[in-house]
């Protein structure tokens, strides 16, 4: 298991808190002995430090005393872990090699899911490149009782690397999922997955930072990226398995890692939970993603020198290069240079950030939106439209 410098901080303030004196809690000073010689007359010069059995005893009694606020934060990783393991499952995926080498014309992909109930089903989720271009009876599911199962339909999201795969078994234990996206930078986590195979493995780490949405995945075809990053341990083989907060919820799953390695450099990245379930619902229910439309281009480039022209301060939100004809920005009544600063009560960092809130918002619904415009603040209403209607 792999520690980040919080339990460090626990341990001396762990430490601070027994109900140890500091005379009690110095390493006891060895007396002043005589020389004990063996048979041959030879001197052990180590004799008088070593301690004796009363002086064992005594620090067998301090480490205990300091070491249970520690064991009480172990007691709860092992909870956390009790309840997951059985909703964590190790995947492996037989796929046809593209270049067959060696006389083999197929290959295993390994990875990780997660068990959830959804739309009345059990589906395990996973990430879309875990399973493509593997058949349903090519994808084995191993349990955490060692069960075996094969899934009996899938579905996959390309532009947020989701893939949803529906089981058919009694007895399935469920993940319980965070609420929302509450989890805030400094968060203590756990990973968890079968990384380089070895299943229902668990690392230990923190949030280390949010909003990662530039990462070239797959080929670029991961469009909507919105990333939780951690220095918990990720590698090859955790790739749709669970990030865990310390009530034991859900809070992302595991996606990619930046490595020069290809294995753990301590930066991994995990796609919030809402994001996942907003996707994996519609899966379900449709077959399909919905995703709403505004109608507008962004400027990628949103400069310190342009927002100064602007009358801004700093180069924050989304600058709107163009509008749209007949769509919902423009019936909003959205211009080119109005920077959008909020989206649905959120306040927008930058274009990447408002694709991914756009991304995730229900089509055919209502919207409030917040832009700057001619030095002030300006709150519009906009209808949200479906992207497909507008392709």
């Amino acid at each position: 298991m792999s520690f980040s410098s919080v339990p460090r901080v626990c341990l001396l303030a762990a430490l601070a808190a027994a109900p140890i004196s500091l005379a009690d809690d110095s390493l006891p000073l060895a007396p002043v002995k005589p020389a004990v010689t063996d048979g041959s007359g030879r001197v052990d010069p180590m004799e008088p430090a070593r301690l004796t059995a009363a002086e064992r005893d005594r620090l067998y009694a301090q480490a205990a005393a300091a070491a249970a606020p520690l064991e009480q934060q172990a007691l709860q990783l092992r909870r956390i872990t009790r309840l997951l393991q059985p909703a964590v499952v190790h995947i492996a995926a037989t796929k046809p090699l593209l270049r067959p080498r060696n006389g083999r014309l197929t290959d295993v992909e390994a990875g990780s899911g997660l068990i959830v109930n959804l739309a009345d089903r059990t589906v395990v989720i996973t990430n879309r490149h875990v399973v493509h271009r593997a058949g349903l009876d090519d994808i084995t599911i191993r349990l955490d009782d060692r069960r075996e199962l094969r899934p009996i339909r899938a579905w996959s999201d390309v532009a947020t690397d989701i893939a949803v795969l529906q089981v058919n078994a009694p007895d399935l234990q469920p993940a319980r999922l965070a609420a929302g996206d509450g989890v805030q930078i400094g968060d203590i986590v756990l990973v968890m997955g079968s990384p380089f195979g070895l299943a229902h493995s668990i690392t230990l780490g923190i949030v280390s930072a949010k909003g990662r949405r530039d990462l070239d995945l797959v080929e670029g075809t991961v469009k909507f990226q919105d990333f939780i990053q951690t220095d918990a341990a990720i590698n090859p083989g955790n790739s749709g398995g669970p990030l865990v907060n310390l009530r034991g919820e859900v809070v992302g799953v595991n996606t990619a890692i930046a490595s020069n390695s290809g294995f753990n450099d301590g930066v991994g990245f995990a796609i919030p939970i809402s994001m996942v379930m907003f996707v994996a619902r519609q899966l379900v229910e449709t077959g399909s993603v919905a995703r709403a439309y505004m109608g507008v281009s962004l400027d990628k480039n949103f400069t310190q020198q342009y927002a100064h022209r602007l009358g801004m301060a700093r180069p924050v939100g989304a600058r709107v290069e163009s509008v749209t004809r007949g769509a919902p920005a423009d019936a909003a009544g959205i211009r080119p240079d109005d920077v959008i600063l909020e989206f649905s009560g959120i306040a927008v960092d930058d274009d990447d950030h408002l694709m991914s809130l756009v991304s995730t918002t229900p089509v055919d619904s209502m919207v409030d939106v917040v832009v700057f415009r001619d030095g002030k603040r300006i709150s519009l209403r906009m209808p949200v439209a479906n992207r497909k209607d507008f392709e």
